[in-house]
C-alpha cells in the first residue's frame, strides 16, 4: 500500500477498501477472507467511495457496529480470523477500520460455501473466487512449499532430459552434476522408494514433458509498430528449458531497438535505445520468479514505440508490497529454482535485481522506470519520457496480457484531436485521484452520458491524456479514469499559458 498518503486518501487496492454503511450479504466476510489469503488489508467504515467523501460513524453506533463487524467475521469465515479493530478521527470525525492480517492457515473461505466454493482472493480492488490452481497455491502457502519443489509423479526418472541443463551448469561453475547432486538440489525427490524428478527440474529440461506439463513456460516476443499490439512488425517465441531463454530474449530485443553512436573527444561510444543491463535483470526476474502454477499466462516481452514492457505472470508475495521493491528486501517463490540461477550467474545477488535496473535507468534520462501490479501479473516497464521536439504517448492502462492503449476501447466514430478548453483542464486535474464516470459528470455538472463521452472523456483517452483503470474490463461496474503522465504534462504546460 502506498504510504505516502494517508490511507483515507488513497484509492482502493488490493490492500484497501472503503464502506459507507455495513453490507448486505457475505460482501464483507468475503473481503476479509480475500486480505486474510493475500497480503491483508484495511476495509474502512465511514468513507464514502464514488466520490471519495469522509462521512464518518457516529460516535453512538461505533461500538455496536464494532461488535457486529467482530460477530460476523467469527461466524462466517474459517478458519478463525482475528481482526485488529480501532477508530481513526479524520477531519472531526470517526472511522472504524478494521486490519486483516495475512494468515498463516491459509486457504480461508466462507463456513456456509466451504473451501472449494467460498475461497477467495484479492485483484486489484475487487475479490475473485480462486480456481482450483490458485487454492493448491494457498495450500503450498501454508506447508510452506514452492511449486517448483513439488514431484511431478507421471514423470520418470529416466524420462527426462536434463544433458543441455548440465553442459551450461559445468560452463558456469566448472562443476560436474552427478545423481545424488541433482537429488540434493532438490531437482528430484525420494518417495514410495522412487526418485521423482520436481517440477524445477521439469523447467530446466528439454524433454516432451515440459511442453506437456508447462506449455506456457515460454516467452512471446512481439515489436509492434506505433503503441498499440494492432500490427506486430516482428514477433518471435522462445521456448527450451526456461535458464537458456534470457539471451534469446536480449537477441530478439536488441534487433528491435535502435543503436546510436556518439563521437567523444577519444573514440565513438555506442547506446542503446533501453539500457540493455535494466532489461537483462528484467527479464532474468521474470523467469526466476514469475508463478509457473499459472497454466494459462506465459511471460511477454512487447516493444512498442514509446516504451518496452515485460510481463510475468504471478503477483508479488503477499509479504513483500510493492513500496519495499528495491529496498534490498528479498522474497524468493521459487526456491529450487533460484540457487540453481545464482550458481548459473544469471542472479547476482539477493535482494539487489530491482537496484541494479535503477541504476542503469538512471544514466538514460529519458527513461523512466515503472513496476506494477497488472491483474495477476506483474510488470516492468521502461518508459521513454517526453522530450524537446519529441512527442511519446504514454502511459500504458495495467494490463496482465499484451498491453493495450486506451485508444482501443474508444469507438473510431469518437477519435477525434481536441484543443483543451477550460473545462477540460479542470476534468483532467480532477482525474488526478481514480474517477469514474458517475464522479465526471457531477464535477462537470452534466447529466446525459453520450453528451459525455463524446465530448470529454473519448477524446481525452483518444489523445491519451486520461486511461482506464481496468483496461482489460471496460464496461467493468468498478471502472475508474485517471490522468496519465502525458495528461499531467499537458496540464502544466497549458496551466503555463493561462
Amino acid at each position: 500500500m502506498n504510504t505516502s498518503r494517508p490511507f483515507w486518501e488513497q484509492p482502493e487496492s488490493r490492500r484497501l477498501e472503503f464502506k459507507e454503511t455495513f453490507p448486505k450479504g457475505d460482501q464483507l466476510a468475503r473481503t476479509v477472507v480475500a486480505f486474510a489469503n493475500g497480503a491483508g488489508g484495511k476495509i474502512v467504515f465511514g468513507v464514502k467511495n464514488e466520490p471519495r467523501q469522509i462521512v464518518g460513524i457516529q460516535e453512538d453506533r461505533l461500538f455496536a457496529l464494532e461488535e457486529r463487524i467482530s460477530s460476523l467475521i467469527f461466524d462466517r469465515c474459517a478458519p478463525i480470523i482475528i481482526p485488529e479493530i480501532y477508530i481513526q478521527a479524520v477531519e472531526g470525525k470517526n472511522l472504524l477500520v478494521i486490519e486483516i492480517f495475512p494468515g498463516s492457515q491459509k486457504p480461508y473461505y466462507l463456513k456456509s460455501k466451504g473451501k472449494h466454493k467460498g475461497a477467495y482472493i484479492r485483484v486489484g480492488s475487487s475479490n475473485r473466487l480462486v480456481s482450483h490452481e490458485m487454492l493448491e497455491a494457498l495450500e503450498r502457502q501454508r506447508k510452506k512449499i514452492s511449486f517448483d519443489a513439488m514431484p511431478a509423479y507421471d514423470v520418470s526418472r529416466d524420462g527426462l532430459d536434463l544433458e543441455r541443463f548440465k553442459k551450461d551448469y559445468l560452463k558456469a561453475t566448472g562443476r560436474k552434476l552427478q545423481k545424488n547432486h541433482l537429488k540434493n538440489m532438490g531437482l528430484f525427490i525420494y518417495e514410495q522408494e522412487q526418485l521423482w524428478p520436481t517440477n524445477a527440474a521439469i523447467l530446466l529440461s528439454d524433454s516432451p514433458a515440459r511442453k506437456r506439463l508447462f506449455p506456457y513456460a515460454k516467452v512471446e516476443c512481439a515489436r509492434f509498430k506505433g503503441t498499440d499490439t494492432k500490427v506486430f512488425i516482428d514477433q518471435t517465441t522462445i521456448e527450451g528449458p526456461i535458464h537458456a531463454a534470457v539471451e534469446p530474449c536480449l537477441a530478439f530485443i536488441k534487433k528491435n531497438i535502435t543503436l546510436s553512436s556518439e563521437i567523444g573527444e577519444i573514440y565513438r561510444e555506442d547506446r542503446w535505445e533501453y539500457p540493455l543491463e535494466a532489461i537483462r535483470e528484467a527479464i532474468t526476474n521474470a523467469i526466476i520468479h514469475r508463478d509457473y502454477a499459472i497454466l494459462g499466462s506465459d511471460i511477454k516481452v512487447a516493444i512498442f514505440d514509446d516504451m518496452l514492457e515485460i510481463t510475468s505472470p504471478g503477483l508479488l508475495p503477499d509479504t513483500l508490497p510493492l513500496e519495499e521493491l528495491g529496498t534490498g528486501r528479498s522474497e524468493i517463490r521459487n526456491r529450487i529454482l533460484a540457487p540453481i540461477f545464482k550458481d548459473l550467474k544469471l542472479i547476482e545477488a539477493w535482494g539487489t535485481g530491482i537496484q541494479r535496473m535503477r541504476i542503469e535507468v538512471a544514466n538514460y534520462p529519458e527513461i523512466e522506470l515503472v513496476l506494477q501490479e497488472a491483474g495477476h501479473a506483474f510488470q516492468v516497464q521502461l518508459r521513454k519520457k517526453e522530450t524537446v521536439g519529441i512527442k511519446i504517448a504514454h502511459p500504458r492502462p495495467k494490463t496482465g496480457d499484451m498491453p493495450r492503449t486506451s485508444t482501443g476501447q474508444v469507438p473510431d466514430k469518437y477519435r477525434t484531436s481536441i484543443k483543451l478548453a477550460p473545462d477540460m483542464l479542470r476534468l483532467l486535474d480532477f482525474c488526478k485521484e481514480e474517477r469514474s464516470v458517475k464522479d465526471m459528470m457531477a464535477f462537470l455538472g452534466l447529466r446525459h452520458r453520450e453528451t459525455f463521452l463524446k465530448n470529454y472523456l473519448y477524446p481525452l483517452m483518444k489523445n491519451e491524456f486520461v486511461m482506464m483503470t481496468i483496461p482489460d474490463k471496460p464496461k467493468s461496474p468498478k471502472q475508474k479514469y485517471m490522468i496519465t503522465t502525458k495528461g499531467h504534462e499537458k496540464l502544466r504546460k497549458s496551466l503555463q499559458k493561462i
